[in-house]
């Protein structure tokens, strides 16, 4: 299991805007250059991020990107999330009938747990933390 190279290069994104300072606005050239990311790209994942309410985008000479609220308001899961859609170790741990194996499956109450896991710690940290 794996995030994508998309939710990857969103939390570097999210983590340089933090370490910056809040209300701070950054170009996008500038992510992109410093945490080496194709700024094609870049901007597929500032739209994404801008949608979900975690960044805040401004056009022109003066523009750039600044976080949207707070690092400290920020978790990891919800930048993970606007790119890659809610987490989901095996379709069972969301939705029950879709395995034949459900109503006696050893491995069910693993992924469930392991999910439950991930998604606690994933929420419980925030950029604040992560940019110190």
């Amino acid at each position: 299991m794996q995030i994508t190279r998309q939710a990857d290069y969103a939390t570097r994104a999210v983590l340089y805007l933090a370490r910056t300072g809040q209300g701070r606005r950054v170009s996008t050239s500038q992510v992109a250059k410093e945490q080496k990311i194709p700024p094609s790209f870049l901007a597929k994942i500032i739209s994404q991020l801008s949608v979900a309410g975690l960044l805040h985008t401004l056009r022109g000479a003066r523009g750039g990107i600044s976080l949207a609220r707070h690092p400290g308001e920020i978790t990891l899961l919800e930048v993970i999330e606007a790119i890659d859609g809610p987490i989901q170790l095996n379709m069972c741990v969301e939705q029950s009938g879709v395995c034949s194996f459900e109503e006696n499956c050893p491995l069910q109450p693993v992924w469930c747990g392991t999910q439950n896991d991930l998604v606690q710690k994933l929420r419980s940290t925030n950029f604040a933390q992560l940019a110190e």
